[in-house]
Parts: C-alpha cells; sequence; structure tokens
C-alpha cells in the first residue's frame, strides 16, 4: 500500500493533532458500499496527554461516563498508564458534519499509539474508526480515515492510488488518495447540532423502502462524476454535482430548513453548494467562485452561520511537540 509513514515512538507528554474533514459526494450512500469522496479541512483539533494521579478530560475526573469516545480510544491502546491527564483544543465545531469526533479520536489515538511504540497511519486509521463504531454503533470509515491521511481521500473506488482497506467483518471499504484540485472552500455551520447515529439509521430506512437501491444508485452515479469532474479540475461541473448531490440528501430526508436558507444565501457567490456530513442540522460547504470566497463568508454571516474560509490540510493526524510546563 501507499503511504505507509509512521507515526513515531515518543515518551509522554505527547500532543496528538488531527484535522475536520467535509464530504463532498457520497455521504450516508458509503455506509451501503457508494462511493464517497471527501477532504480533511484546515481546522485542527489538538489533544494534549500526560500521566497524572486521576483519569481526566479537561478537568473532568468521570471522563468515561460523559465522553463516549474516550473509553473505547483508552481500551483500545492499553497498556496505557491508567490514570492520564487529556486536554483538548479544538477550532472544529461540535456536532457540526465536520468530523469533530474522528478528529478527537485521531488526535488521541496518534499520542497513545506514540506511546505505545508508534503505529503506520493505516494501522492508525483502523483503530480509530473500530474506536468510532464502538461510540456511534454505525457509519463507514470516511471521516476517520481522512482524518488520519489527510489531503482528500476517496472511499470505494476504483483506479485510484490505494492507501488502506477497512472492514468492520461484514463490509470492506478501500480508501484511496485522489488529487487535490487546489480550490478553496467556504463552511457554513448552522448552529443546529445534528446526531450522525440518528440521521444514518434514518437514511438506512429509507433506502429500505421499494426505491432505495435506485436512490443509491443515482448517489454513486452523482460521486463518480463529480471524481471525474475533480480530475478535470472542472469547477463548474464539480458545482452542479454539489447541488444535484444535496438534492438527493434532501429527497433522503436529511436537509433542513435552516440548511435550506443558508445555501439560498450563498448560492449567488459560489459555483455550488450543499450541505455536508450527516445532515439534520449541521453544516454546509460552498465552493466559491474567484475572488469570491470573502462574499460568501459574509453572506453566511448575515443569515446567522458561523462561516469559515478554508483550504485542504496537507497532512492528516501527527504528533506536535508538547508545551513546556513551567508550574512544575
Amino acid at each position: 500500500m501507499a503511504e505507509t509513514a509512521d507515526v513515531p515512538a515518543r515518551s509522554f507528554p505527547l500532543v496528538g493533532r488531527a484535522p475536520a474533514k467535509c464530504i463532498l459526494f457520497g455521504e450516508h450512500a458509503v455506509v451501503h458500499g457508494g462511493p464517497e469522496v471527501l477532504f480533511a479541512v484546515d481546522l485542527y483539533t489538538q489533544v494534549s496527554v500526560r500521566p497524572a494521579e486521576h483519569l481526566s478530560l479537561n478537568g473532568d475526573r468521570e471522563p468515561r461516563a460523559h465522553h463516549p469516545y474516550l473509553g473505547p480510544a483508552l481500551d483500545r491502546f492499553a497498556p496505557v498508564p491508567p490514570h492520564l491527564e487529556i486536554r483538548t483544543i479544538s477550532r472544529i465545531p461540535r456536532a457540526a458534519g465536520l468530523g469533530s469526533s474522528a478528529a478527537f479520536v485521531a488526535a488521541l489515538s496518534a499520542a497513545l499509539a506514540s506511546a505505545r511504540g508508534g503505529i503506520t497511519r493505516a494501522a492508525l486509521a483502523a483503530e480509530c474508526f473500530a474506536i468510532e463504531r464502538a461510540a456511534q454503533g454505525v457509519g463507514s470509515p470516511g471521516d476517520t480515515s481522512a482524518t488520519v491521511a489527510g489531503r482528500w481521500v476517496s472511499l470505494n473506488v476504483g483506479g485510484a492510488e490505494p492507501l488502506w482497506e477497512i472492514s468492520d467483518g461484514q463490509r470492506s471499504w478501500p480508501v484511496c488518495r485522489i488529487a487535490d484540485p487546489g480550490w478553496s472552500w467556504v463552511i457554513g455551520y448552522s448552529g443546529i447540532p445534528r446526531s450522525t447515529g440518528k440521521a444514518v439509521r434514518a437514511v438506512s430506512e429509507r433506502l429500505a423502502a421499494a426505491d432505495g437501491a435506485s436512490l443509491l444508485e443515482r448517489f454513486r452515479s452523482v460521486a463518480l462524476r463529480g471524481l471525474d469532474a475533480l480530475r478535470e479540475v472542472d469547477p463548474e461541473a464539480v458545482g452542479r454535482l454539489m447541488e444535484e448531490n444535496h438534492r438527493l440528501l434532501t429527497e433522503v430526508g436529511v436537509s433542513h430548513p435552516r440548511l435550506e436558507a443558508l445555501l439560498e444565501a450563498v448560492r449567488p457567490a459560489c459555483y455550488g453548494a450543499k450541505l455536508t456530513g450527516a445532515g439534520a442540522g449541521g453544516s454546509i460547504i460552498a465552493l466559491p467562485r474567484p475572488g469570491h470566497a470573502l462574499e460568501a463568508v459574509r453572506r453566511l454571516t448575515r443569515v446567522g452561520a458561523a462561516a469559515f474560509s478554508v483550504t485542504v490540510a496537507p497532512e492528516g493526524a501527527s504528533l506536535l511537540e508538547p508545551p513546556v510546563r513551567t508550574d512544575r
């Protein structure tokens, strides 16, 4: 497989960092074997880990009870010291469809794996998916693979540069590297939190209906045509297909009036825009026309969104130099 770069072995204290992600094509359908296209975003979560007298997360001394991802992560990387002080800093809005949980899991896992002797990036991606699946019960390895790999990735697409393949015992997802077209993007967070698990289960029920196979084929077609447009560096075609993908997501019931208001506001400045992630709240992703990124941000801000102009994160989950403590 390509890209076997390791997260190196280091001793505590450790600091892991991982980026957010945006799904451009194929969310929900990927859970059922459809293609997905997504990229890591230059918004980051940073997790510092050091031995301590008590296990704590941001000062909470009962974090396993309050944070569904922490227990599975500690269990996957045992034995580690039973008591750790874990602190996080994040620019990724929570429950916004931008992979905040995947970034936390990847940053923490990079640190814990480093303490245990290091890990290959492919193995780290598999571990992160197992942790997310343990916490959520549903989903695909797209989010965790993007935040571990950085840059652009695809799932369930042949002919691209292979990175790794991840399985849950019933289905396998080949993950590949695809080229970055070099564009800037604008994210608009609606302020409405969403639950990935609930949205995935609702769409799965919708796809079990009589027309479910036809819907999946339409998702597949849009994602593959979108991938072709990315390869051809054709922003107009990508924008049109983003709009088509959004109509499909609306058809399966995961849009929201608030998201529709954001999309209406930003479209005059963009080639195209759509919801990104599980939906039913969360965020939109827009591809602004050249010179119109600031206009897109302003349009979203005027209608109450938290707006970000972003580029692709060049690196996935990694280690940072730990901060120097002066209070000990």
